[in-house]
């Protein structure tokens, strides 16, 4: 195998670089890695076997070793070792060969080295990548953006070793620029969320119904086999189930409640903010976050604050309301993030097809769910749609489920629960299907205090009022 020309390069053997080659593999692909540490390079030819994959430490014999025009991509942490890479590569590339990022950068980088690439007669584009370990083994969601040519050269690779759900494979080209980036970014911003609204049911559970690890776990498991059926309640459910070795006790109850973060969930808050497009669960779970890292300071105020709490009645009905609570707010999280994604794409001239990409999320990808059929139907129904809560079905069943929220959020409130991410989500819903909001007081306060002048509902213009006599 010396002598092999390979179709596809990869920079980056750590878990997700080695397993897309080795899916590569199995589709009939030859690849070609590249790390400077050699033990993943060694790790990936045990992994391999006789498949046609091959290993480099070496960055010039393992561009030689790929086929022209070569095709690579690079699976670095996002930020500057993307640029130093680039810096890298370059003077072994020839005006034509195709680049591929599939880390997690920040989609301004992106824009910023495809219009640098392509001055040096490069192809590149962004694509963002979904599944974790398994997914990049047996087929991730994959999420290509900017060089529309580059992922037609790519597009029979891709479609390859993507997730299949009906047949169809779970990649679609997503638009121009830095659009895969992008998109990906507002994946993990819904994954935030949807992990923080998971985490305050268990602790809705464990502290205020007063429910052992088996319990949740059942009950996570129920969820699943049912409407609510998605990846993240999968892995909780097994999660639930793990006992550590010899202890017989369970690991989860071991780990430390202190939750990290590589930051795409505060860009897509930041980016929202930017475009002025709420999505309050996605910023709940970022600052949720943050102030699980004070761990020293919660242990500090929590006796001076204790309180008794009291074991609710009917808890078999409370949890049929906490399932209600979770479904309208699982689908309210969603529907922040394809209203993000909506304003963005006219902000960025991104052309997005939402109902392409709610499919490519049905499978693979770490938010896949049930519940992804439902927006993926509301968008083939009308790809217009300003916001996915215009969709009927979509506003019968959250409209079927708002009085569980209530009733838990209130429950959680009352007994002095902490659950703000169902609290941030239920108040984002009672405000965006408001006719009025009390913002005109806003406006008046701030034309009061600062002259900011405001507009009024009786006649077109803009208006400044003198509140208090001079």
């Amino acid at each position: 195998m010396d002598n092999t020309l390979y179709e596809f390069g990869m920079i980056g053997l750590g878990t997700m670089g080695r397993n897309l080659l080795l899916n590569m593999a199995e589709h009939g692909i030859a690849g070609a890695g590249f790390d400077v540490d050699p033990v993943k390079s060694d790790l990936l030819a045990r992994e391999a076997g006789d498949a046609a994959v091959k290993g480099f430490t070496g960055l010039q014999p393992f561009i030689q070793s790929l086929r022209s025009p070569r095709a690579i991509m690079m699976l670095v942490p996002a930020g500057q070792a993307v640029d130093e890479v680039i810096g890298e590569l370059l003077p072994f590339l020839n005006s034509g060969d195709i680049l591929i990022d599939g880390g997690n950068s920040h989609f301004t980088d992106t824009g910023r080295r495809a219009d640098y690439l392509s001055s040096r007669g490069l192809h590149f584009f962004g694509m963002g990548i979904s599944g974790g370990e398994e997914g990049a083994r047996r087929g991730p969601s994959l999420m290509p953006g900017g060089d529309k040519g580059a992922y037609a050269a790519m597009q029979p690779v891709l479609e390859s070793i993507a997730a299949k759900v009906n047949g169809e494979p779970c990649v679609t080209y997503i638009g121009p620029g830095a659009s895969g980036h992008f998109v990906k970014m507002v994946h993990n911003g819904i994954e935030y969320g949807l992990m923080q609204l998971i985490a305050e049911a268990y602790g809705f559970m464990k502290q205020l119904l007063q429910m052992d690890n088996e319990a949740i776990g059942a009950v996570f498991a129920r969820w699943n086999a049912g409407r609510l059926q998605s990846f993240l309640l999968e892995i909780t459910q097994d999660i639930f189930a793990y006992k550590e070795d010899g202890s017989g006790l369970y690991l989860l109850d071991l780990v430390k409640d202190e939750a990290k973060a590589k930051g795409t969930g505060k860009w897509t808050s930041q980016v929202a903010m930017d475009l002025e497009t709420p999505v309050p669960t996605i910023d709940t779970a970022v600052a949720m976050r943050d102030l699980s890292k004070y761990k020293q300071l919660r242990v500090a105020l929590a006796p001076a604050f204790e309180q008794r709490i009291a074991l609710p009645d009917r808890p078999g009905h409370i949890l049929q309301q906490l399932e209600q609570a979770f479904y309208c707010c699982m689908a309210l999280t969603y529907a922040q993030g394809m209203h993000l994604l909506s304003r963005a794409s006219v902000a960025y001239r991104y052309g997005l097809d939402p109902a392409a990409i709610a499919r490519i999320w049905r499978g693979g990808c770490i938010i896949r769910s049930a519940f992804l059929e439902d927006m993926y139907q509301a968008y083939s129904r009308n790809k217009d749609l300003e916001h996915l809560l215009h969709d009927s079905s979509v506003q019968e069943k959250i409209a079927a489920s708002v009085p569980g929220a209530r009733a838990i959020t209130g429950l959680a409130v009352a007994g002095g629960i902490a659950m703000p991410a169902f609290a941030a989500t239920l108040g984002y819903f009672d405000s965006i299907r408001s006719a009025d909001m009390p913002s005109n007081l806003i406006q008046a306060q701030r034309d009061m205090f600062g002259a900011h002048t405001y507009e009024r509902k009786d006649k077109a213009g803009i208006f400044h009022t003198q509140w208090q006599p001079r």
